[in-house]
Parts: C-alpha cells; structure tokens; sequence
C-alpha cells in the first residue's frame, strides 16, 4: 500500500460525493429524521423513552446508513468498469479499500457532528458524560458501517443484492444488539452471539456516554472491539474484491 496512493483515492471519492447532493443528504439528514420522528412519538409518553432507546438508535442508524451508501458506490465501481481500470494502475486493492474507508470517515464525522447535535439540542436527549467522546463512538460506529459496506459489496453482482445483504449483515445485529431485550436477559446462546456482533459494542458504548458522567472507562474497550471489526472486514473486503462483476 502507498500512503500517497491512498490519500488520492480517498479524495477521489470525496469529490464525487460533493457532487451527489442526494447521497449526502441521504447520510445527513435520514438519522436526524428518523431521530426526530423517534423523540416525536415518545414526546407525551409518562417516562422518558427516548432517553432510554434513543442513544442504542443513535448508534444504529449511522451503521445502517453508511453500510449502505458503501455497499452500492462501490459495486457501482465496479460494474460500471471503473475499478478494472483503477486497478491496471499503481493502486492496489488495499489502499482502494483505506481510500474508502478515509473518505467515510471524514463523511461519518460530519454525520456524527449533526445526528449528535440534533438528539441533543432538537430532541432534548440528556448525555451525562462527555459529548465528544459520544461523537467519537458515532464516528466509528459509522465507519463500522461504512467497512461492512465494502465487504457485503464483494458478494454481490447488482445494486439490488447489495441492497438484499442489510438483512444479512444488519438485522441480526440489531436484533441482538440489546435495543429490544437487555443482551444478558436473552438466552445463553443468543447472548454469546451478541457478544461477538460489534453494533452490541456501539449500542453499549452509546449507553454508557449517556449515563455515565465518566464513561471513558467502560467505552473503550467497546470501541477496541469496533476498530479490530473495522480491521478484520477491510482485509477480507481486500482479499474478496473482484475487479469487475462476471
């Protein structure tokens, strides 16, 4: 890999994205929405809902979204010849993938800025400890999300079955993840799944920083376990990247 080499392509990616307002307010603007419609529904319920599952979805819906976006961008690469001709050149499959992985990041910061602030200041979401350290899990649960995308996209040959994969890749982690049932009130076998899923990490991790006025402790471990699952699906999503789709 070359430093150089990987930079240029996580810029590349940046400039087509400033292009597509589409995509951008897609990344932007569903997680505010669906937080909003959230902190609405609960708006006159006797407890504090919001307050109790609002942090877990502050956690989901980045990693749904950018798992997303990655997925279909880059199999558009790939389909659309792109990448069989990027990869005639200097670059190779692993800088491609930190490229991506770079440009999202900085996409998932901005995300992580507004999706945070809206729930804090627009839906009255109380966070005891330290806001940034609430923004920096939001941050890699995106970019969680955004290195899921580029693994699910090697298995897939059209847009349509990158979409179909979320299912795969997504459900059963929400499921799992202790936004519905507590993860240590679920059955042994389901708890150890859990307990392996990195969103499980990101929802606890979201938990801890809005209950905890000193969390730093308790959430980074979490987020030890979310950057080796970012580490782990970039070099299987380098080593299962086709050139182009058959």
């Amino acid at each position: 890999m070359n430093a150089r080499i990987t930079l240029a392509t996580a810029a590349r990616i940046l400039r087509q994205l400033r292009g597509d307002h589409r995509t951008v307010a897609l990344m932007l603007v569903v997680p505010c929405v669906l937080l909003g419609l959230l902190a609405w529904v609960y708006a006159d319920a006797p407890v504090d809902v919001f307050g109790s599952i609002g942090p877990a979805l502050l956690g989901v819906f980045p990693l749904v979204v950018m798992f997303i976006v990655t997925s279909i961008a880059t199999l558009r690469e790939r389909t659309t010849g792109t990448l069989e001709r990027l990869l005639t050149t200097p670059l190779g499959k692993g800088d491609l993938m930190l490229g991506y992985a770079l440009a999202f990041g900085v996409m998932a910061l901005v995300q992580a800025l507004v999706a945070s602030a809206f729930a804090i200041w627009v839906c009255g979401l109380d966070v005891a400890g330290p806001v940034w350290l609430l923004v920096v899990v939001a941050v890699v649960d995106a970019v969680l999300g955004t290195a899921l995308g580029l693994l699910a996209s090697g298995f897939a040959r059209t847009e349509f079955q990158a979409v179909q994969f979320m299912p795969a890749f997504v459900l059963p982690q929400f499921l799992l993840c202790g936004l519905i049932v507590p993860r240590d009130r679920m059955p042994g076998v389901l708890e150890a799944i859990s307990d392996v899923l990195p969103l499980s990490y990101a929802v606890d991790a979201m938990k801890d920083v809005t209950t905890r006025a000193d969390p730093l402790g308790e959430v980074l471990p979490s987020l030890g376990v979310m950057l080796a699952w970012i580490a782990v699906a970039l070099v299987l999503g380098s080593l299962t990247l086709r050139r182009r789709t058959p």
